[in-house]
């Protein structure tokens, strides 16, 4: 939308200046008691990522369903090389057996990616789809809210207390919070047991932590950028909207791989035995 265009759009309700059209697009839509504080849900973020699993459910359901040992389709291809990467970087990292590691990488790097490649829509196509039937806030890219990717995260070190659990049971998990990363004997190891649990609780803390910002600063990025770009000119939009169009894919899917590896690896450190 250029400033002619937001100079046009103010007699129809629409965000009048750069400022206002920057601040629409950031703006989530929330439930009615969104204006209590402590009491907010955004419900865009929610409806979302909801859809987009349930695109992800579908598209592997057709296609495990589609599959044949002849000559494979292009969607059988297509989760297949996902399938192949994904162990892959199971197999490099995690050396312990599980029935879930699999089904769990799979399912992060795929629903994160279709999260991230919302970015990929004109900035404000779903929002002006929308106000047709009364609904004039909307972002689109739910991986821009800290709030889901510190929701995916926390689930994320719930997995990793209870593969702990499961491979060393509640005792050893236990034990091993106050015995490590120090090891001592005798009254040296009362001593630390204190240093350690703390160590061990900002280890913990700071996984979910790292793994939310990350991916929820780079999306946040790139979903400015296109606002930004889209508040240019047409052809400058041309110009500069492609290149950085076709960078942001990299960063998509490297943002995607990367929530998923380091999974993978916290919890494979979960599970051995120190």
């Amino acid at each position: 939308m250029t400033t002619d265009a937001l100079a046009a759009a103010a007699h129809h309700g629409d965000p009048a200046n750069a400022t206002e059209y920057i601040k629409h697009h950031l703006t989530h839509l929330h439930n009615a008691s969104g204006t209590t504080p402590g009491n907010t849900f955004n419900l865009d973020t929610f409806w979302v990522s909801a859809i987009l699993g349930a695109v992800f459910l579908g598209l592997f359901y057709m296609a495990s369903r589609r599959a044949t040992s002849g000559v494979p389709g292009k969607l059988q291809n297509f989760v297949e090389m996902i399938l192949e990467m994904v162990n892959e970087t199971i197999n490099s990292a995690f050396h312990a057996k599980s029935n879930v590691i699999a089904p769990l990488a799979v399912t992060i790097f795929v629903w994160v990616w279709l999260m991230n490649a919302m970015d990929f829509l004109p900035v404000d196509l779903l929002p002006k789809l929308l106000t047709y039937v009364g609904i004039y806030n909307l972002r689109v890219v739910p991986t821009a809210d800290v709030n889901h990717t510190f929701a995916m995260s926390l689930s994320v070190l719930l997995c990793i207390i209870g593969f702990s659990i499961k491979a060393k049971g509640v005792a050893g998990w236990g034990k091993e919070l106050f015995t490590a990363p120090f090891h001592a004997h005798g009254i040296a190891a009362v001593f630390l047991a204190p240093v350690n649990f703390v160590f061990q609780l900002i280890e913990l803390i700071a996984k979910p932590i790292s793994l939310s910002l990350r991916l929820f600063g780079n999306m946040y990025a790139g979903e400015l950028i296109f606002i930004l770009i889209a508040l240019l000119p047409w052809w400058a939009q041309w110009m500069l909207g492609g290149p950085w169009a076709i960078f942001h894919i990299l960063i998509v899917t490297l943002q995607a791989f990367v929530f998923m590896a380091l999974t993978v690896v916290y919890l494979s450190l979960a599970v051995e035995k120190h």
